[in-house]
């Protein structure tokens, strides 16, 4: 090699290597747009069976089917909207009239009966929140900017809704627009093989986020039922909130749980603790418990097991490695990650016996 075949190796080297950093930039950059396709290809993959249905069983053009879906998440959004602004603003009305000087005595109240109940040294709740960091650090000056914050927030939600909308109707209008995308990316002669891969993790992908929108519909309609049947306030957005935690695996049903139990004191807020609080605390944390007891044993087998076809140890420890190492983000997007692997493995490195074992069931 001589030392012109050198110097260009290097600069394009160099050339390669800038334009690598420039595009990680980019896609930083441009992250929430990025983000903005990914949820409108989960719409799509979510609708599309709904399209179908309404395309080829009742006869509807294509434009009107995506239309009517469409339509019906955007109703499902603004019914969500309609269930808790309401709650909102009643909740923002009981705390402007609320007296401070009772509630503390509720609050101290339940802390000394909890303590007495338990046999511990009694602590005082409301010293330890005057203690904490947020608490001293709190000035009155900084609402204004929460206020900013707080519609520039607004703003952006407002935006983030209609380009979703506005992706989901063309990836729903033609299925074939992400597929032609990627194909993009392919090498000539290798364009049937892109299009197996990305057809079999659309299928999959589809009943995977199917059968999750399932998962969590079933939750908030148990959910609700058992709120409402021990008259905890607002059941409705309880039960929402709750149910849609789950879509984080395994850490979601906890901290719904934490969530409930501390719905059910507040509800009580004042009652005695012993023959109040603590029955009704444990009878409403049964029916949560049974409540994920169906999940877990009816629910999660047909999402994990039939949807993405993996082992539900396979599953629990991409999940693990996943929360370890990306957070909770990570333990979200966990399973339909490691479905696309899978597929993009059986088609790239079939002739590796641990990738045949793992993609056996695909």
């Amino acid at each position: 090699m001589n030392e012109k075949e050198l110097s260009y190796g290097i600069l394009r080297a160099i050339g390669i290597l800038l334009g690598v950093v420039f595009l990680l930039y980019f896609l930083y950059e441009i992250q929430s747009v990025l983000l903005y396709i990914a949820v409108a290809g989960v719409i799509s993959l979510v609708g599309r069976p709904v399209v179908i249905f309404l395309r080829n069983r009742l006869r509807l053009p294509n434009k009107i089917a995506v239309v009517m879906v469409l339509l019906l998440v955007v109703s499902m959004f603004i019914g969500l909207i309609t269930i808790f602004i309401p709650i909102v603003v009643e909740q923002s009305k009981n705390l402007g009239q609320i007296d401070m000087d009772a509630f503390t005595r509720d609050l101290n109240e339940l802390n000394t009966q909890i303590n007495n109940y338990l046999g511990v040294d009694e602590i005082d709740i409301i010293e330890g929140i005057k203690q904490t960091e947020f608490a001293r650090n709190f000035d009155l000056s900084t609402i204004p900017t929460y206020l900013n914050n707080f519609f520039g927030i607004l703003g952006a939600a407002a935006i983030a809704v209609f380009s979703v909308i506005f992706i989901s109707f063309f990836f729903l209008k033609d299925s074939k627009l992400m597929l032609n995308s990627i194909l993009v990316f392919a090498n000539q002669g290798h364009e049937e093989k892109f299009q197996r891969v990305f057809n079999k993790i659309k299928i999959l992908l589809s009943r995977y986020f199917v059968g999750l929108t399932l998962q969590i519909t079933v939750l908030f309609v148990l959910y609700s039922i058992l709120l409402s049947i021990f008259e905890i306030d607002n059941p409705i957005a309880i039960a929402f909130i709750c149910a849609f935690l789950n879509i984080i695996p395994y850490l979601g049903p906890i901290i719904a749980g934490i969530l409930i139990s501390l719905f059910v004191i507040s509800s009580n807020l004042g009652a005695d603790f012993q023959t109040i609080i603590l029955p009704q605390l444990i009878y409403v944390m049964s029916g949560y418990i049974i409540c994920q007891l169906i999940d877990n044993f009816i629910n999660q087998p047909l999402i994990f097991g039939a949807s993405v076809r993996s082992h539900p140890l396979e599953i629990f420890l991409v999940i693990l490695i996943a929360g370890l190492t990306s957070g909770i983000m990570g333990m979200i997007v966990a399973v339909p990650f490691y479905t696309a692997i899978k597929v993009i493995a059986k088609e790239s490195l079939s002739e590796y016996k641990i990738v045949k074992r793992l993609t056996r069931d695909l």
